[in-house]
């Protein structure tokens, strides 16, 4: 057990840190709001992170003070929603794919930004970037905490009056409207809670990482974490979390499929380089065949009542 956490410890915890990030753009859907943003706001947060612990913090010797890392975590998720908020009050106007596109631009202009200042790097970006743990498995002590504390506030958020008002607006936003629901503010809301979170992600895993750059913040990676909710489930939190963990854990599979004796070679080089192509069919797919993912409330509410019976028989 311990060689399997040893040799698989950086595919677990980026598979935490793709769960919650695919809780980040999760949260916009939660008001019917397709924003692509969530690659920027975590590039971001990773830029803050790796200039602060290379350029302010430089007379560290040994591991890097976890302390820093909260503090880096904390900045990066307040400098993130500040700039959701200014960009979200006259983008959220928009709706479904110009909505989208918006934030693609977004992410675009972030990205040719870091391209073409000094500070980020430039296009090599910003490397050896210090450690607070000896190896990727002990990132599990920030990983695991951040992963629960946003399912633990998604679940709560789920059941409270903002919960059910970001719903009201993705069934109906005329509706809501009507209802005395203030759609601009709740979705500026959603739209911000996600910009932090994703800021936060960024920044511990520009630590775990070791380097940053901007290939961190792409429209590939737009894509690969709507599939996390999209394949996972866009009605529930528990899609996005489970997309996520199965997904980011995916392209090592097909790997391991690629490496297997007899395969044609052309197919072992797509199984290995092909993740993008493979994400897309998952998604059109998953959108024929299962529309609302695949962790629906129905599901849920059926995974309760049979354990409930599985326990009421014992």
């Amino acid at each position: 057990m311990a060689e399997f956490f040893n040799t698989y410890g950086f595919l677990l915890v980026s598979a935490i840190f793709g769960a919650i990030l695919g809780i980040s753009v999760y949260l916009p859907l939660m008001a019917g709001q397709l924003s692509l943003a969530t690659p920027g706001f975590y590039a971001l947060g990773g830029y803050i992170a790796a200039i602060a612990s290379t350029k302010i913090l430089t007379t560290t010797t040994g591991a890097l003070p976890i302390w820093w890392v909260l503090l880096e975590m904390l900045l990066a998720g307040l400098v993130s929603g500040l700039l959701a908020i200014v960009l979200g009050i006259p983008v959220l106007r928009l709706r479904g794919i110009y909505l989208a596109i918006a934030t693609i631009a977004f992410v675009e202009i972030l990205r040719v930004v870091s391209l073409n200042l000094e500070i980020t790097g430039g296009a090599v970006g910003i490397f050896g970037i210090p450690q607070p743990f000896q190896s990727p498995l002990e990132y599990l002590w920030i990983a695991l905490p951040l992963l629960f504390l946003s399912m633990a506030f998604m679940y709560r958020l789920e059941k409270i009056r903002v919960g059910r008002a970001l719903i009201a607006i993705r069934e109906d936003e005329l509706a809501a409207d009507s209802m005395g629901i203030n759609p601009t503010y709740y979705k500026v809301l959603a739209f911000t809670l996600a910009a932090i979170l994703a800021g936060m992600v960024g920044a511990v895993s520009a630590h775990f990482l070791n380097t940053w750059n901007a290939r961190q913040g792409t429209f590939d990676a737009s894509i690969i974490f709507l599939a996390f909710v999209l394949i996972g489930g866009s009605r529930t939190f528990w899609g996005p979390v489970v997309g996520g963990l199965l997904l980011t854990a995916l392209p090592e599979a097909l790997r391991g499929m690629a490496s297997i004796s007899n395969i044609p070679l052309w197919l072992g080089n797509f199984l290995k380089d092909g993740r993008l192509i493979i994400f897309g069919l998952l998604i059109v797919i998953g959108t024929i065949f299962y529309p609302q993912g695949i962790i629906t409330p129905e599901f849920l509410k059926w995974c309760k009542q049979t354990t409930q019976k599985v326990f009421a028989s014992k």
